[in-house]
Formats: C-alpha cells, sequence, structure tokens
C-alpha cells in the first residue's frame, strides 16, 4: 500500500510540472515577442543614447567643418608697423580671424541649424611700434577708424574747465600733455582732467625749443616732468609731445631712453592764432583722416570749436580716443560679425 501511494505521489507531481510546463510553451508561442520587448527593456534606452551620441558627433563635425572652410574666407592680415618716408613711424593694425573653438560652441547652441554666430579674434602684427625703434609718429594707422584731440597745457587755466564740461557731455577721452612747471603749481587741475578719465602726458618742463638744448639738457626737461606726473599723478606714461614741435634726433633718443615716444601732429588747430572757431572746425572737418592727431590748446577759439569739431568726427564715422588707444594696434570699433 504505501509504495503504491508513493507512486501515485510522483505521478502526481510529475504531471504538474508537464502541465506547467506546457502553460509555459503555449504562452511563449503565442507572445512571441516577449522576448524582444524585454530585450527593449534593457538595451532600449542605451541603444538611443548611442544614437543620439552618433547624431551629435556628426552635427559637430558637419559644423566644423563649415566654420573652418568659412574661417579661411573671413580672415584679415593684419598690417604691421612701418616707417614712412612722410610720416615716420606708422603703428601696426591687427587683423582678424575666426576664433574656431569659440564659434563651433555658439554654433551648437544656436537655435537654428543654418545660423552660425561667427565670433572672431585680433590678431597682432608681427612687427609693432616699438619694434621701429626712435622714430618721431604724426599719425595712427591709416586703416583705424579712430582719431584723438592732442591738448598741450604751459600757461592759461581759464578755458580748461569748458573744454572739460564738454569733452564729458560729448563723453570723450582726451590726452593732455603737461608743461611740468604748469603741472607743479596746478596740480589740483590736474586732478580734477585725470579723474575725468583723460590720459596725461609729458609737455616736457618749461615749454623749451628742445632743438636749442644741450643733450644733458633736453634730457632734464622730459625727466623732471615725468618725475611730476609719477609723484602728482601716479601716472605710467609713454609719450612726450616736444613743445612747439621743436625737436631732433637727440630730442627722440632722450625720450625713448626713458621708455617715451616722440608725438606730434597731424592737424594743427593753429588756435593760438586765435581763429573764428567755425573756421577751426571746417578746417578739421575738411583734413580729418583716419588715426589723425589733432592738435589744440586750451584757448578761446579750441574751446568754441570743440563741440563741433567732434560732431564732424563722430558724423564721418570716426571713433575718439585718446592717444594711446589711437596709436594701439589694436582693432575699433570692436572685432564683431561682418566687420570690415
Amino acid at each position: 500500500m504505501l509504495f503504491i501511494g508513493v507512486g501515485n505521489m510522483s505521478v502526481r507531481k510529475a504531471a504538474t510540472i508537464a502541465a506547467s510546463m506546457l502553460m509555459l510553451i503555449v504562452f511563449v508561442s503565442i507572445n512571441s515577442d516577449v522576448s524582444q520587448y524585454l530585450a527593449s527593456l534593457k538595451y532600449g534606452d542605451a541603444n538611443a543614447v548611442s544614437a543620439e551620441l552618433v547624431s551629435s558627433t556628426e552635427e559637430r563635425q558637419r559644423l566644423l567643418t563649415m566654420i573652418s572652410e568659412e574661417a579661411n574666407k573671413r580672415r584679415i592680415a593684419p598690417i604691421d608697423a612701418r616707417i614712412d618716408r612722410v610720416w615716420k613711424a606708422i603703428p601696426g593694425y591687427n587683423g582678424l580671424e575666426v576664433d574656431i573653438e569659440k564659434t563651433l560652441d555658439a554654433a551648437l547652441l544656436a537655435p537654428s541649424a543654418n545660423t552660425i554666430p561667427y565670433v572672431f579674434k585680433e590678431v597682432e602684427p608681427k612687427i609693432k611700434l616699438n619694434d621701429l625703434g626712435p622714430h618721431p609718429i604724426y599719425r595712427g594707422n591709416s586703416n583705424k577708424m579712430m582719431i584723438s584731440f592732442m591738448i598741450n597745457v604751459a600757461w592759461g587755466n581759464e578755458y580748461i574747465d569748458s573744454i572739460l564740461n564738454t569733452l564729458k557731455r560729448e563723453n570723450v577721452k582726451a590726452t593732455f600733455f603737461l608743461d611740468g612747471s604748469w603741472l607743479k603749481k596746478n596740480a589740483e587741475i590736474a586732478n580734477r582732467i585725470q579723474s575725468e578719465g583723460h590720459e596725461m602726458s609729458n609737455h616736457a618742463y618749461t615749454h623749451p625749443d628742445m632743438r636749442a638744448l644741450s643733450r644733458q639738457d633736453q634730457y632734464n626737461q622730459i625727466s623732471k616732468t615725468e618725475a611730476l606726473l609719477k609723484s602728482t599723478l601716479k601716472v605710467n606714461n609713454k609719450w612726450f609731445a616736444p613743445p612747439s614741435g621743436s625737436f631732433n634726433q637727440a630730442t627722440i633718443q632722450i625720450a625713448e631712453e626713458q621708455g617715451l615716444k616722440t608725438v606730434l601732429w597731424t592737424i594743427d588747430t593753429v588756435d593760438w592764432q586765435k581763429p573764428p572757431a567755425d573756421s577751426i572746425v571746417r578746417k578739421i572737418s575738411l583734413k580729418l583722416e583716419p588715426g589723425a592727431l589733432i592738435l589744440m590748446h586750451p584757448t578761446a577759439s579750441s574751446r568754441d570749436a570743440l563741440a563741433g569739431m567732434i560732431a564732424s568726427a563722430k558724423a564721418k564715422g570716426y571713433a575718439i580716443g585718446t592717444v594711446s588707444e589711437t596709436l594701439s594696434s589694436k582693432r575699433t570699433p570692436p572685432a564683431v560679425e561682418g566687420a570690415d
């Protein structure tokens, strides 16, 4: 009896297992895509990410190729500083080229795949102004749409206030070349000029005829004013303007020894002759050119002509900056897409 019972239990167990297997086979056969479904649950997201990465890499490469090809067309070569037969030392002018990496980053973020916002960077010339040695400078580079007002100050304070007010109202910065003896007596006025953002430079000490002085006296004229600029205004100066435009090669060499370039002018207002303001404006407007340095003094004529000179320059598309800005090789206006 016991043997028969155990056998019956084994048969029932085997039958149950067989039935379960049959049901599983039927279920799988009816649902033949289960394995595919399970695989999609396990691997589907990875495949999608992989496809997205491939697409992203392909798009990046497509844009990089387009940008690189266009970069060659858009490049503007820098212009080296040089010595001109008439104008002597001429500053260089930076070139432009596409910044490929920054442009690619910008293109990948652009809302339209067909829009590439080109980003440019400036390229400095191989030969710079400082590489030319001791030579006088009369103007900036003729490719640079910027001009400067050089205001030589040696005596007379009555028109400075009005000139400063005009410059402030017109948002223009000028370069003031200060006579050292004037600076010593008028430190407060000089501080005001500097506080309003104007450049302060060297105009010798007692407004002498530099060409008539000994080498040592020339050196002293420049060094005394340079010392005052440093002690009174904390200026790190780069320029020397010889009084009345009088100089010789020794003057230029002596200035160079003190870290200064000798600067003259492109256009003279001749305001010391007291011409009418409208004649000054007319003269400047006719002679204005890229890189021009315009000489003036704190006189009634220049006071009255200054607003007109500024308006004329702006109307012709010129930026107005300090002597340092105009004589630098940096481009102006700032490098943007479509420049030049």
